[in-house]
């Protein structure tokens, strides 16, 4: 069933809006892996995940800031295994939200991806099989830029051609949606494909 919202532009966040979150197995996955502490890992783990996200930490660096945090030391093959690990587990999509987007295409409704993730994402978003969904793909390790600055919203819009009242933003984080809201954005904090389908026809 397609889904039109004429002369607007509708742009999705990735991680926990399209994807799932990585399952319990990801997680112990990755800790058996880096054989640590569960808690210093984690805490590592999110410590530097905005400097990975806002592209100024590599990849690299990244897993090397955590391998000191947490007193590790690990060979360059263990670090490419928690790489692959991490970035596979975030991989798996939610099918409704999937069904969603497809059903918004289908209905010509523009589309476009802002997601805060590291650069290595970019390739996946835009050549996996979810980049034939949007029009535009916009990565904040690429952007040097990280939601919820308004820089980043602002990019996405000029890069659109659309006004901020002509776009809508879903992120499952509400300080996120709060940030494109301070523009004039449309926004909904995503807490089920149920519900992101709801709010979505109530615009239509």
């Amino acid at each position: 069933m397609s889904l039109s919202l004429p002369g607007r532009a509708v742009i999705f966040d990735y991680g926990e809006v399209i994807s799932l979150t990585p399952t319990e197995a990801d997680r112990e996955a990755l800790i058996e892996i880096a054989g640590v502490d569960r808690d210093a890992f984690w805490a590592s783990y999110w410590k530097h995940r905005a400097e990975l996200d806002q592209g100024t930490l590599s990849i690299h660096d990244y897993w090397r800031r955590v391998e000191a945090d947490t007193g590790a030391r690990w060979s360059e093959s263990t670090l490419h295994l928690l790489w692959v690990t991490d970035f596979r587990g975030w991989l798996s999509v939610d099918t409704g939200t999937i069904d969603v987007l497809v059903d918004l295409r289908d209905g010509e409704t523009r589309l476009a991806l802002l997601s805060n993730a590291g650069a290595d994402f970019g390739s996946y978003f835009r050549q996996g099989l979810i980049g034939s969904l949007f029009e535009r793909v916009f990565v904040s390790g690429e952007l040097l830029l990280v939601k919820p600055d308004a820089a980043i919203f602002q990019h996405a819009l000029d890069e659109l051609g659309v006004e901020a009242s002509d776009a809508v933003f879903i992120d499952n984080k509400p300080e996120n949606v709060a940030g494109a809201e301070a523009l004039g954005i449309t926004g909904h904090v995503f807490t089920s494909a149920s519900g992101l389908r709801a709010f979505l026809e109530s615009l239509a």
